[in-house]
């Protein structure tokens, strides 16, 4: 059993920390304040290839594995973009994963070499106001119409908390094409990668708590017209695509929320260090040495089962378990040390020129998204301990 890193992860680690130096902690301040999606980042990811990490090679990707992912996105956290920064490029990584497993050569070759390279930028249409997490219970309707071009879907209903809408031209959809009275188990839902045509698509953002930079939104469709060509699969599968992305994008979202209290930790070490008060620094007192020490071994122990659940994943292995047990150990994790970052400032750390109030309101997305702890705690006692379902 070896828990360190490959030369080539290293290297990846490394890359991607120089590759981000140039967008410091001011660059990030600044965006917080004024907003605007990090195009810069984005266009310095893309033209150096590494929107593509985790993409087929035959398609212009890399090739290479959910790990390399989760370390790369780890260390755009890390670095003190936080989730702002990883927020920009999340859906390029695992967004389209349905496509690459049940997408045909010819989708494939139509839709990842654009989105690869950057030009295109897709947004993730699944979850709705009246469903929440329970997803099988989509309202938005897609209707088949047939045609001598194949045919295409017309589609109505609304979208909530959709990340990207304000600046992307692609949108991954969820969308019920069976009756829900007529639906059998999980059957009922059909996928689309379609263009999000803004003359049927109202897009609204949600004015947030935090993630500045990468907008949130509300979407409204109505009568958008996508090609039968843009469905991913077969009819009313959908939903069983859409799970085949769900372990990486915990793995992903852990990373990231890992590296985000990484960075919180490594700010608080150093005021801890320099701030000095009755003549010693800070630091020297357990009061505060204590917190942060426990936040370190809070932040390593949730990587190693983000990077387990990654290997699994990687592997060919069921990591079900792993990944949700990983984004929960993330989340509370991050969100401690985070908090312990603002403490060791005192009332400095409510400054927003000391960066660590930022990162604790960013802090609050991994606990809350894609998937509540309740619910992870609930899948837990449920798929692995073999408790009954509690809802």
């Amino acid at each position: 059993m070896d828990f360190s890193l490959s030369h080539e992860q290293e290297q990846i680690r490394e890359a991607i920390a120089r590759l981000c130096e140039p967008f410091d902690a001011e660059y990030w301040l600044r965006k917080d304040r004024e907003g605007g999606f990090p195009d810069e980042l984005h266009r310095a990811l893309a033209e150096s290839g590494w929107l593509g990490i985790a993409m087929p090679e035959d398609y212009g990707g890399a090739g290479l594995g959910i790990t390399e992912a989760a370390l790369m996105m780890q260390t755009i956290s890390q670095s003190g973009a936080g989730l702002s920064g990883a927020s920009a490029v999340h859906m390029n990584i695992f967004g389209l994963h349905p496509v690459v497993v049940f997408g045909t050569d010819e989708q494939k070759r139509r839709w990842l070499p654009p989105l690869i390279a950057g030009k295109d930028r897709a947004c993730f249409a699944v979850t709705e106001p009246d469903a929440g997490l329970n997803t099988l219970k989509l309202s938005t309707r897609a209707r088949y119409e047939p045609g001598a071009d194949g045919g295409h879907y017309v589609v109505s209903g609304q979208k909530i908390w959709i990340s990207t809408a304000q600046v992307a031209n692609k949108m991954l959809l969820l969308a019920r094409t069976t009756p829900i009275e007529e639906a059998r188990g999980t059957e009922g839902l059909s996928l689309f990668y379609t263009d999000l045509d803004r003359r049927y698509v109202e897009v609204r953002e949600i004015d947030k708590m935090g993630r500045k930079p990468v907008d949130s939104n509300q979407v409204f469709i109505d009568g958008l017209r996508i090609p039968a060509a843009d469905r991913i699969g077969d009819e009313g599968k959908g939903f069983s695509y859409i799970l085949h992305g769900l372990n990486p994008e915990r793995i992903l979202i852990a990373a990231e929320a890992i590296g985000l209290g990484r960075a919180a930790l490594a700010r608080a070490t150093a005021y801890a260090g320099e701030r000095v008060v009755f003549d010693r620094p800070i630091g020297r007192n357990q009061a505060i040495q204590h917190p942060l020490a426990r936040s370190w071994m809070e932040l390593e122990a949730a990587n190693l089962m983000v990077m387990k659940a990654a290997t699994l994943y990687d592997a060919g292995k069921p990591c079900g378990a792993e990944a949700n047990a990983g984004k929960y150990l993330a989340a509370e994790a991050c969100f401690g040390a985070c908090e312990n970052a603002i403490l060791t400032h005192g009332g400095m750390g409510y400054a927003k020129e000391y960066h660590v109030e930022r990162y604790l309101r960013e802090a609050w997305i991994p606990r809350l998204a894609p998937v509540s702890p309740q619910l992870i705690l609930c899948f837990i006692a449920e798929k692995v301990l073999g408790l009954p379902k509690s809802y």
